[in-house]
């Protein structure tokens, strides 16, 4: 094969840019596919450890876990977990330190959704406290279980 052949055929196969060029919709779809799968591990890994309505009932029934309400107080009038105790998630910096006696007994934080109770999850070890669980889902999850709630 002569120079100018080599070079004719190597202008003929496609290239790895021009597949990219050619298939851009799809590799992008495959991306974000990928994402989608990865993202229920990648928030399980902030926030602390999460714990769904079931393993927060065990938590309540064998450890003696308090349930922090951290919704705003008009929220939590209008109903809230058994035994649940008040502190919105504002409050709770100045009232962290006063919770519990015992800083090993359990604690499960939720908000509406679980959204915003990472961040006291984060906060409340700041202040000590070795066992603390973020509710998968929130007052929303416990509510969809047809979990007890009070007035």
């Amino acid at each position: 094969m002569t120079a100018s052949g080599a070079a004719r055929a190597s202008l003929s196969r496609p290239l790895p840019v021009d597949f990219v060029k050619n298939n851009l919709l799809l590799i992008a779809i495959a991306l974000v596919s990928g994402l989608m799968l990865l993202w229920p591990v990648l928030r399980r890994g902030t926030g602390g450890p999460w714990v769904s309505t079931l393993e927060a009932t065990q938590l309540i029934n064998r450890n003696d876990a308090l349930v922090i309400d951290l919704r705003e107080p008009a929220d939590y009038a209008q109903g809230h977990i058994l035994g649940a105790k008040s502190v919105p998630l504002k409050d709770l910096e100045g009232r962290a330190a006063a919770l519990v006696k015992n800083k090993a007994k359990p604690l499960i934080v939720h908000c509406e959704r679980g959204n915003r109770s990472a961040a006291a999850v984060a906060l409340l070890r700041r202040h000590g406290y070795e066992s603390v669980y973020n509710l998968s889902g929130g007052y929303a999850a416990w509510q969809a279980a047809g979990l007890p709630v009070e007035k």
